[in-house]
């Protein structure tokens, strides 16, 4: 069968070119797609390296001159400690888990400022992102360690001239994991080589958010020694306390969190913090996705009509082998042999296209590259299997309805 197969698909050369060439163009186009769907697929279902549900921002305000209730007693210096008490008595709530400060340290967060790090001769490449928080801001975001540590170890690792550090921040650069160098004190942060920091523990990479790469993430984080009412004091609620929680801080603040000059002005949950900051990024995703599902549609109906059309064409042929003893199932595997051999013959040079777009960095970049075996490989597979099924069903339809036809009477109209 498989000569017979040859020999036809040979004679009919002149009508598989143009299904060849046809399938060639859909074959780079459909793993162009996927490659692109893969990428943002994989980039989304990235552990995050910290957790916001149950999560809040309380926004702090400070009373003026001009206030009735201004204490000038509490002023300048003095706001630090208000600060301080204000975080402490929200740490004594029954319904919270824990409460901390930081700076330009919190997810989805449109400040960031930069950092280097050194040790020996290796400087990171990139930028790094620099997170200076409370202790209990590891507990309120529930950061992990690289070796397993929980946030609670890790809260209580984080104190003067120590830091933690994402675990990739020399990977790209110098192929070391971060975990290599836990516990030297022999670091330089700043550029600063006279003073040395200790490494505390590596992180789990932390991403900036839902859509950063973790190597577009990398970040440090070190001890806030200064507090103020202009930085970033965020909480955890307990799960089963976290019922009208915003509600309930307005309704307590006035009375128990109007310290010095010092009040709550505001709360919001990360829940809307996150749907806020990523908006933008969700209605371009979306669009492209709509773009996507309409010409995977095309290139299926496309596909659909010209198999289809193949397997009506040859009803005659289709007839004369089931008069012949053929039975369903052999002319159905006879169809779809010659279509797959077929994808097979377009699905070389398409795989040589492929990997010149990837290597010429015309595809998406991920893990800082747009060409990884790993990933080329799952997509040319991809791409593969989603034509062959096109195919299939193209095929399956018309031969289904073709093999009811009783031979005489197709042979006939032919």
């Amino acid at each position: 069968m498989n000569k017979k197969l040859f020999s036809q698909i040979k004679n009919e050369w002149r009508s598989n070119i143009w299904l060849f060439v046809e399938l060639l163009l859909v074959s780079v186009v459909m793993w162009f797609i996927v490659d692109y769907v893969y990428v943002q697929a994989t980039i989304y279902m990235t552990p995050r390296g910290f957790d916001t549900e149950h999560c809040y921002k309380i926004s702090l305000g400070m009373l003026t001159d001009k206030s009735p209730d201004f204490n000038p007693e509490r002023a300048g210096r003095k706001v630090d400690e208000d600060v301080k008490e204000l975080i402490k008595r929200l740490n004594l709530r029954p319904d919270v888990e824990a409460a901390g400060m930081g700076q330009n340290s919190h997810p989805y967060n449109m400040s960031m400022s930069g950092i280097t790090v050194q040790i020996d001769s290796m400087l990171n490449d990139g930028y790094i992102y620099r997170r200076y928080v409370t202790p209990d801001f590891i507990r309120v975001f529930r950061y992990q360690g690289a070796r397993g540590e929980t946030p609670e170890q890790l809260a209580e690792m984080l104190e003067e001239n120590t830091f933690l550090a994402s675990d990739d921040v020399f990977l790209y650069s110098h192929d070391k994991k971060l975990t290599e160098y836990v516990g030297r004190n022999d670091f330089h942060l700043f550029g600063d080589t006279a003073k040395n920091y200790k490494l505390a523990a590596s992180l789990v990479p932390i991403r900036f958010d839902d859509f950063a790469e973790p190597c577009n993430s990398r970040s440090m984080i070190a001890l806030l020694d200064w507090i103020d009412s202009y930085l970033e004091l965020c909480l955890r609620v307990y799960p089963d306390q976290d019922v009208d929680f915003m509600e309930k801080i307005l309704k307590d603040s006035e009375k128990q969190y109007r310290i010095g000059n010092v009040y709550i002005s505001g709360i919001n949950s990360f829940k809307d913090i996150r749907r806020t900051y990523q908006q933008g990024r969700m209605n371009s995703l979306r669009d492209y996705l709509f773009g996507i599902a309409f010409l995977l549609l095309n290139v299926f109906i496309g596909l659909l009509g010209t198999f289809w059309f193949r397997t009506q064409c040859r009803r005659g042929e289709i007839a004369l082998m089931k008069s012949l003893g053929a039975t369903k199932s052999d002319i159905f595997i006879r169809q779809i042999s010659e279509a797959l051999l077929l994808l097979c013959f377009s699905t070389i040079p398409a795989v040589i296209i492929d990997f010149n777009i990837a290597n010429a960095e015309l595809i998406e970049f991920y893990n800082q590259t747009t060409l990884e075996a790993g990933r080329f490989i799952i997509t040319v597979c991809i791409s593969f299997a989603l034509i062959a099924l096109m195919m299939l069903i193209g095929i399956w339809i018309p031969a289904r309805r073709a093999m009811k036809i009783q031979p005489a009477e197709a042979l006939h109209n032919e």
